[in-house]
Protein backbone atom coordinates (compact mmCIF):
# COMPACT_ATOMS: atom_id res chain seq x y z
CA UNK A 1 0.00 0.00 0.00
CA UNK A 2 2.85 2.39 0.78
CA UNK A 3 4.31 1.76 -2.67
CA UNK A 4 0.93 2.24 -4.33
CA UNK A 5 0.30 5.49 -2.46
CA UNK A 6 3.89 6.77 -2.60
CA UNK A 7 2.86 10.09 -4.15
CA UNK A 8 0.21 10.76 -1.48
CA UNK A 9 2.64 9.86 1.32
CA UNK A 10 5.33 12.11 -0.15
CA UNK A 11 2.74 14.91 -0.13
CA UNK A 12 2.07 14.48 3.59
CA UNK A 13 -0.45 11.64 3.52
CA UNK A 14 -0.43 8.37 5.42
CA UNK A 15 -1.75 4.84 5.12
CA UNK A 16 -4.38 3.95 7.74
CA UNK A 17 -6.35 0.69 7.71
CA UNK A 18 -9.89 1.56 8.83
CA UNK A 19 -11.46 -1.91 9.14
CA UNK A 20 -9.66 -5.16 9.97
CA UNK A 21 -10.38 -8.65 8.65
CA UNK A 22 -9.54 -11.97 10.26
CA UNK A 23 -6.76 -13.92 8.59
CA UNK A 24 -8.32 -15.95 5.71
CA UNK A 25 -11.33 -13.62 5.45
CA UNK A 26 -11.50 -12.05 1.99
CA UNK A 27 -13.16 -8.87 0.78
CA UNK A 28 -13.24 -5.17 1.36
CA UNK A 29 -10.70 -3.28 3.43
CA UNK A 30 -11.09 0.49 3.70
CA UNK A 31 -7.82 2.43 3.58
CA UNK A 32 -7.59 6.14 4.45
CA UNK A 33 -4.91 8.13 2.63
CA UNK A 34 -4.87 11.10 5.03
CA UNK A 35 -5.04 11.60 8.79
CA UNK A 36 -8.28 13.57 8.39
CA UNK A 37 -9.96 10.73 6.47
CA UNK A 38 -8.73 8.19 9.03
CA UNK A 39 -10.25 10.24 11.87
CA UNK A 40 -13.53 10.67 10.00
CA UNK A 41 -13.98 6.99 9.22
CA UNK A 42 -12.75 6.00 12.68
CA UNK A 43 -15.48 8.14 14.25
CA UNK A 44 -18.08 6.66 11.90
CA UNK A 45 -17.05 3.17 13.05
CA UNK A 46 -17.26 4.19 16.73
CA UNK A 47 -20.76 5.55 16.13
CA UNK A 48 -21.65 2.36 14.19
CA UNK A 49 -22.46 4.45 11.10
CA UNK A 50 -20.11 2.47 8.85
CA UNK A 51 -22.25 -0.52 7.94
CA UNK A 52 -20.50 -3.81 7.19
CA UNK A 53 -22.02 -6.84 5.50
CA UNK A 54 -20.41 -10.24 5.04
CA UNK A 55 -21.32 -13.37 3.09
CA UNK A 56 -20.63 -16.72 4.73
CA UNK A 57 -21.10 -20.28 3.49
CA UNK A 58 -22.14 -22.45 6.42
CA UNK A 59 -22.93 -26.07 7.15
CA UNK A 60 -26.62 -26.94 7.30
CA UNK A 61 -29.97 -25.30 6.57
CA UNK A 62 -31.10 -22.88 9.31
CA UNK A 63 -34.71 -23.21 10.43
CA UNK A 64 -34.97 -19.41 10.29
CA UNK A 65 -34.80 -16.89 7.45
CA UNK A 66 -33.65 -13.95 9.59
CA UNK A 67 -32.11 -14.05 13.04
CA UNK A 68 -30.58 -11.48 15.39
CA UNK A 69 -28.14 -13.16 17.72
CA UNK A 70 -27.22 -11.44 20.98
CA UNK A 71 -24.36 -13.33 22.55
CA UNK A 72 -21.65 -11.75 24.68
CA UNK A 73 -18.15 -12.94 23.69
CA UNK A 74 -15.09 -13.71 25.78
CA UNK A 75 -11.90 -15.72 25.44
CA UNK A 76 -12.74 -19.40 25.84
CA UNK A 77 -9.59 -20.23 27.79
CA UNK A 78 -10.82 -18.13 30.74
CA UNK A 79 -13.66 -20.58 31.37
CA UNK A 80 -12.77 -23.93 29.77
CA UNK A 81 -9.84 -25.60 28.08
CA UNK A 82 -8.83 -24.55 24.60
CA UNK A 83 -5.56 -25.25 22.85
CA UNK A 84 -5.94 -21.95 20.97
CA UNK A 85 -5.35 -18.88 23.12
CA UNK A 86 -7.36 -16.43 21.00
CA UNK A 87 -10.43 -18.67 20.56
CA UNK A 88 -13.64 -16.93 21.62
CA UNK A 89 -16.91 -18.28 22.99
CA UNK A 90 -20.38 -17.00 23.88
CA UNK A 91 -20.35 -16.29 27.63
CA UNK A 92 -22.53 -13.93 29.71
CA UNK A 93 -19.46 -12.39 31.38
CA UNK A 94 -18.02 -11.29 28.06
CA UNK A 95 -18.38 -8.15 25.96
CA UNK A 96 -21.77 -7.45 24.42
CA UNK A 97 -22.01 -8.60 20.79
CA UNK A 98 -24.85 -8.66 18.29
CA UNK A 99 -25.06 -9.95 14.71
CA UNK A 100 -27.96 -9.92 12.25
CA UNK A 101 -28.22 -12.93 9.91
CA UNK A 102 -30.24 -13.48 6.71
CA UNK A 103 -30.38 -16.72 4.70
CA UNK A 104 -29.56 -15.93 1.07
CA UNK A 105 -29.71 -19.47 -0.34
CA UNK A 106 -29.83 -23.10 0.74
CA UNK A 107 -28.15 -25.73 -1.41
CA UNK A 108 -26.84 -29.29 -1.50
CA UNK A 109 -23.48 -30.38 -2.89
CA UNK A 110 -23.60 -33.76 -4.59
CA UNK A 111 -19.81 -34.09 -4.26
CA UNK A 112 -20.03 -34.10 -0.45
CA UNK A 113 -22.47 -36.99 0.02
CA UNK A 114 -25.55 -34.78 0.03
CA UNK A 115 -24.36 -32.36 2.69
CA UNK A 116 -26.55 -29.29 3.08
CA UNK A 117 -25.10 -25.78 3.02
CA UNK A 118 -26.39 -22.22 3.14
CA UNK A 119 -25.19 -18.79 2.07
CA UNK A 120 -25.73 -16.36 4.95
CA UNK A 121 -25.57 -12.57 4.87
CA UNK A 122 -24.14 -11.42 8.21
CA UNK A 123 -24.39 -7.84 9.47
CA UNK A 124 -22.35 -7.27 12.65
CA UNK A 125 -23.78 -4.58 14.92
CA UNK A 126 -20.64 -4.72 17.08
CA UNK A 127 -17.02 -5.51 16.20
CA UNK A 128 -15.75 -8.25 18.51
CA UNK A 129 -12.94 -10.66 17.68
CA UNK A 130 -14.19 -13.55 15.48
CA UNK A 131 -17.76 -12.36 16.15
CA UNK A 132 -19.50 -13.71 13.03
CA UNK A 133 -17.66 -17.01 13.19
CA UNK A 134 -18.47 -17.56 16.88
CA UNK A 135 -22.12 -16.55 16.55
CA UNK A 136 -22.71 -18.83 13.55
CA UNK A 137 -21.03 -21.72 15.35
CA UNK A 138 -23.14 -21.10 18.45
CA UNK A 139 -26.25 -21.13 16.24
CA UNK A 140 -25.29 -24.61 15.02
CA UNK A 141 -24.10 -23.52 11.58
CA UNK A 142 -20.30 -23.15 11.55
CA UNK A 143 -18.60 -21.65 8.53
CA UNK A 144 -17.23 -24.11 5.98
CA UNK A 145 -13.44 -24.33 6.19
CA UNK A 146 -13.17 -22.78 9.65
CA UNK A 147 -10.20 -24.44 11.33
CA UNK A 148 -10.96 -23.01 14.79
CA UNK A 149 -14.77 -22.90 15.03
CA UNK A 150 -15.49 -25.77 12.66
CA UNK A 151 -15.60 -29.52 13.36
CA UNK A 152 -12.48 -29.66 15.60
CA UNK A 153 -10.15 -26.89 16.80
CA UNK A 154 -7.25 -29.35 16.66
CA UNK A 155 -7.45 -29.10 12.87
CA UNK A 156 -6.02 -25.59 13.20
CA UNK A 157 -3.00 -26.91 15.11
CA UNK A 158 -2.60 -29.71 12.60
CA UNK A 159 -2.65 -27.18 9.76
CA UNK A 160 0.08 -25.13 11.48
CA UNK A 161 2.23 -28.26 11.75
CA UNK A 162 1.64 -29.91 8.36
CA UNK A 163 0.06 -27.38 6.03
CA UNK A 164 -2.93 -28.31 3.88
CA UNK A 165 -3.38 -32.11 3.57
CA UNK A 166 -5.96 -34.47 2.01
CA UNK A 167 -7.24 -35.27 5.53
CA UNK A 168 -7.84 -31.59 6.27
CA UNK A 169 -9.55 -31.19 2.90
CA UNK A 170 -11.87 -34.09 3.70
CA UNK A 171 -12.84 -32.55 7.05
CA UNK A 172 -12.94 -28.86 6.12
CA UNK A 173 -13.71 -28.91 2.35
CA UNK A 174 -12.04 -25.53 1.79
CA UNK A 175 -8.46 -24.46 2.64
CA UNK A 176 -9.74 -21.25 4.29
CA UNK A 177 -12.96 -20.28 6.03
CA UNK A 178 -15.76 -19.22 3.69
CA UNK A 179 -16.25 -15.67 4.98
CA UNK A 180 -16.15 -12.62 2.70
CA UNK A 181 -16.49 -8.91 3.45
CA UNK A 182 -18.99 -8.07 0.69
CA UNK A 183 -20.22 -4.54 1.43
CA UNK A 184 -19.18 -1.38 3.26
CA UNK A 185 -21.50 1.62 3.28
CA UNK A 186 -22.21 4.98 4.85
CA UNK A 187 -25.95 5.50 4.59
CA UNK A 188 -26.89 8.04 1.94
CA UNK A 189 -23.27 8.81 1.07
CA UNK A 190 -20.88 6.05 0.01
CA UNK A 191 -21.04 2.33 -0.76
CA UNK A 192 -18.45 -0.25 -1.77
CA UNK A 193 -19.26 -3.81 -2.92
CA UNK A 194 -17.17 -6.91 -3.56
CA UNK A 195 -18.60 -10.10 -5.15
CA UNK A 196 -17.72 -13.55 -3.85
CA UNK A 197 -14.15 -14.46 -4.85
CA UNK A 198 -13.57 -17.37 -7.20
CA UNK A 199 -12.89 -20.03 -4.56
CA UNK A 200 -16.14 -19.38 -2.69
CA UNK A 201 -18.15 -18.79 -5.88
CA UNK A 202 -16.97 -22.15 -7.25
CA UNK A 203 -18.04 -23.91 -4.04
CA UNK A 204 -21.40 -22.12 -4.22
CA UNK A 205 -21.93 -22.97 -7.89
CA UNK A 206 -21.15 -26.59 -7.14
CA UNK A 207 -24.42 -26.79 -5.23
CA UNK A 208 -27.79 -27.92 -6.52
Amino acid sequence: MRELLAFEIASGGQVSIVNRLDRETSGLVLVAKTAAAARRFGLLMQKQQLRKEYLAIVWGWPEWETKILDGALDRQGKYQHSAIWLKQMVHPAGAQAQTEFHVERRFVRSTTVGDKFSVIRAIPCTGRTHQIRVHLNSAGHPIVGDKIYGPDERLYLRFIETGWTPELERRLLLPRHALHSAKLSIEGELEWNSPLPMDLADFYRGGL
